[in-house]
């Protein structure tokens, strides 16, 4: 299922092949964030030109739009969304999280208040796993709590209780449960422990009895300082087995990811770089550029003058800046584009740079660089 193929001698960078089947993933891999059964305001076939392999979504969201009668009759979430690459599907947890005013845990789970219309619901470990059953992804997620930064150790410690026994719940139904679908599903499971290192360990130590096809870090760029983000993700990492994938929840920035692969973790996923493609902010090696801003008003370069997105090879800042003081979609749509293919392409040279040995080097330049005043 997932074999590491290459390590970086200079740190705990590696390469491996994830296989699904609906096609290999190579990582380091990031992955679009399809919320709602599509990356905001990108076509599946805009997505395949940016070479993205997998792409994320989330079964709380698609549990209450469309609903998964119509998911379902549609033959699963890769048909309904035209997609036939793997997708990773979140469990709800971070509904869990996010929604706090809208929600009453207990053992069995959450009961919650749609935000859409007030109706209530119950998500379980259980039906955490029916949902994605239906969607059909090609990696599940246990239902689990994140908590919010920063928070008591004694509230931490019930939390994690509660979503070690979830874990073990999840794994228990996987097993019993008959799969009729056309395709293999993974289970993975989720460290929290907020920023408590020894209840990381403990969680590690709980997950691995239990035993998943792949483990996620969650529970982190929640509100944390970056350099605790960093003592986390390493921290966490190092406990995880070699044989298994290990996924860095919702992180992050072009620098957050580099310095993430660098300790070892393989998959990421972030909103970023569709949300403030929106609000016009574009990622460069250089740094960000929020191409709102006047001085671009008559800027004729490309957003990155060494990006070969369709955005980069066809317009001008100063046109795309037009586009957003006008309210034109277009504007959003070109810059969503370029910042995925600039993210696609960043874990691109980074699996170069793990094969030739240089990874280290790699993240110092890029850092440096993008570091630099905006341009």
């Amino acid at each position: 299922m997932f074999k590491v193929t290459h390590k970086d001698k200079s740190c705990k960078a590696r390469l491996g092949v994830l296989s699904t089947d609906h096609g290999e993933v190579r990582t380091p891999i990031f992955m679009p964030v399809g919320t709602q059964a599509t990356v905001k305001a990108l076509s599946t076939d805009e997505l395949k030109d940016c070479s993205a392999e997998i792409i994320l979504g989330n079964a709380y969201h698609l549990y209450l739009r469309p609903g998964l009668d119509i998911i379902g009759k549609a033959g699963g979430l890769h048909k309904f969304m035209g997609w036939d690459r793997p997708i990773l599907t979140d469990s709800g947890g971070y509904q869990v999280f996010s929604l706090a005013t809208l929600r009453k845990l207990s053992d069995e789970g959450a009961e919650f208040s749609s935000h859409i219309d007030g109706s209530k619901h119950i998500l379980t470990p259980e039906t955490a796993l029916d949902i994605q059953g239906i969607l059909g992804s090609d990696i599940m997620m246990v239902f689990d709590e994140c908590v919010h930064y920063p928070a008591a150790r004694d509230y931490v410690e019930q939390s994690l209780d509660l979503t070690t026994r979830w874990a073990r719940r999840s794994k228990e139904y996987l097993e019993k449960r008959k799969r009729s679908g056309a395709w293999r599903q993974l289970l993975f499971g989720i460290v929290q422990g907020s920023t408590y290192l020894d209840l990381r360990k403990k969680a590690v130590e709980e997950l691995l009895r239990i035993g998943f096809d792949g483990y996620a870090i969650g529970g982190v760029s929640v509100g944390e300082p970056q350099e605790l983000i960093y003592e986390i993700a390493g921290y966490t990492a190092a406990l995880l087995p070699e044989d298994k994938p290990r996924y860095l929840m919702g992180v992050g920035t072009p620098p957050d990811i580099l310095e993430a692969i660098a300790l070892g973790v393989d998959m990421f996923d972030c909103v970023v770089p569709t949300r403030n493609g929106r609000n016009g902010q574009a990622f460069t090696a250089c740094g960000d550029l929020q191409l709102r801003n006047a001085v671009y008003k008559e800027d004729f370069r490309p957003i990155d003058d060494t990006c070969e997105c369709f955005a980069c090879r066809n317009h001008t800042r100063a046109y795309i800046r037009h586009l957003f003081n006008t309210n034109e979609l277009l504007g959003l749509r070109l810059v969503s584009l370029h910042n995925i293919y600039f993210y696609v392409k960043l874990i691109h040279l980074s699996r170069i740079a793990i094969e030739e040995g240089r990874f280290l080097s790699f993240k110092d330049d890029f850092v440096k660089q993008y570091n630099k005043e905006s341009v």
